[in-house]
């Protein structure tokens, strides 16, 4: 498995044939909000944003997991206004979100981690790679992040 992470802008960590890789991309995750002052949070609004963000990136690597043959890499890049999050995995087959209607499970785990990602992250997506899809998603960064004399 093999890690880069710089507090100025992109983390990257390579997932393909690593165990754990929810824990694991929720850890480098947490590390890099740390990096990018998003951690420690100093209000109940900055501790929200970063479960947020830990949240999404287990969900997407989850869902990597279960419907991508399982992830390739995490990318995580930041800037002022947003953080976006992308993971790569060997299914070409883009997302499809669990719709309401006949043959919907309601109350029955699974399959709401789409719904979560609509919920949470300003704007997602997924586009083809070489090699399956990358499944992108974006949240505004903190107020305190965007405006650092808020520190």
């Amino acid at each position: 498995m093999e890690q880069r992470g710089s507090p100025d802008r992109t983390w990257y960590l390579v997932l393909d044939g690593a165990t754990d890789v929810v824990t694991r991309s929720r850890d480098f995750a947490r590390r890099a909000l740390a990096a990018w002052h998003w951690l420690p949070a100093a209000t109940q609004e900055e501790r929200d944003a970063a479960d947020d963000v830990l949240l999404l990136v287990s969900e997407v690597v989850a869902n990597a997991c279960l419907h991508g043959g399982g992830p390739g890499a995490l990318l995580l890049d930041c800037d002022d206004e947003r953080l976006r999050i992308e993971v790569t995995d060997g299914n070409p087959a883009p997302p499809v979100p669990v719709r309401a209607g006949p043959g919907a499970r309601p109350g029955q785990p699974g399959g709401h981690g789409l719904l979560i990602m609509d919920r949470l992250a300003r704007s997602w997506g997924s586009r083809p790679g070489p090699h399956g899809k990358c499944v992108w998603l974006e949240v505004a960064a903190p107020a305190r992040v965007r405006n650092p004399g808020l520190r």
